[in-house]
């Protein structure tokens, strides 16, 4: 590890799965300690939702945010119980993951972070419940393909997430003519999403403001090591730049693949370590830069496996 130039990539919501930090914190203090103090800030049991289930409840956005936050934290936290402080050259996160991304830089203390978060996940809930929004992912078009099929049918390019694979959002009656539209436009495959509303769509405009007005009050400091914002894949360090790109990232473009650019191209890593479950970001990572070498950790048995790795 000493000789690479590491990238911490953090997952978004949609990784969430039932058991997420149980294993880790039954052997890693340090990670036992960061659910029990995630528990004390929100004043309830986000470790039993996260560690037990039920699923519905983990699915739940005002939920689910604060446990992805907390997770990733609690899981960099055993890597660094196993390996040491370990220098970084940068960091990213999906969605969601740029605030836990901005919380390992220490651009914001634990409590203040995971108070943001839960903020920001009640934000979305209630404009998901106000609106009746979709969202679809597009796979095999090219961005341009896909701006001209969202401008046709009045709908928001949410993600763009690697190579070949984008994602609209908006209201669910225009997703769905999207999505009947897609073959005209010579896009290989569109697959509407699970989802419970628009995410980074004009209909999260609720959650834009009020998650603004959150921020302007929230102490933030520079970030030690470089961060990537989602909203225009370059790193951000003054405290205004910050913030604005937190809150424009509620109804704007994830654009995660020049993020990744950014990180291999720019900032040279040549190492990734992916902190949430699922792997989803490694798999992102392979489409945009095959060959980069990534371990994903989330659980014991992933870590033991990465520690082989990183170790050799």
């Amino acid at each position: 590890m000493k000789d690479k130039r590491i990238a911490l990539l953090f997952a978004g919501q949609g990784a969430q799965t039932v058991g997420m930090g149980k294993d880790l914190a039954a052997k890693y203090p340090a990670a036992a300690e960061i659910f029990a103090q995630a528990d004390k800030v929100l004043g309830y049991s986000l470790s039993k939702i996260a560690f037990d289930g039920p699923e519905e409840e983990l699915t739940q956005t005002k939920y689910c945010q604060p446990a992805l936050f907390v997770h990733g934290l609690a899981t960099l936290a055993a890597l660094r119980a196993e390996v040491g402080d370990f220098s970084v050259q940068a960091t990213a996160g999906l969605s969601l993951g740029e605030f836990t991304a901005h919380a390992a830089a220490g651009t914001f203390d634990f409590d203040t972070g995971l108070t943001l978060v839960a903020q920001r996940g009640l934000f979305m809930q209630e404009a998901c419940e106000q609106t009746t929004g979709g969202m679809a992912a597009m796979i095999g078009a090219d961005e341009s393909t896909v701006r001209s099929l969202a401008s046709e049918t009045d709908v928001d390019v949410a993600n763009l997430n690697s190579p070949g694979q984008i994602v609209i959002s908006g209201e669910l009656a225009k997703v769905a003519v999207a999505v009947s539209l897609s073959k005209e436009h010579g896009i290989r495959m569109a697959k509407t999403l699970n989802v419970a509303g628009a995410y980074h769509s004009r209909l999260m405009n609720s959650a834009f403001l009020k998650l603004g007005e959150v921020l302007q009050r929230t102490p933030l400091a520079t970030p030690r090591f470089t961060v990537i914002c989602n909203v225009d894949a370059t790193p951000v360090r003054e405290e205004e730049e910050i913030r604005s790109a937190l809150q424009d990232q509620v109804t704007g473009t994830v654009r995660w693949t020049e993020s990744i650019e950014y990180l291999v191209d720019e900032e040279k890593c040549d190492l990734f370590i992916e902190l949430g479950p699922g792997g989803v970001l490694a798999g992102l990572l392979n489409r945009t830069r095959k060959g980069t070498p990534c371990v994903s950790i989330s659980d014991v048995p992933s870590l033991d496996a990465a520690l082989a790795t990183l170790r050799s």
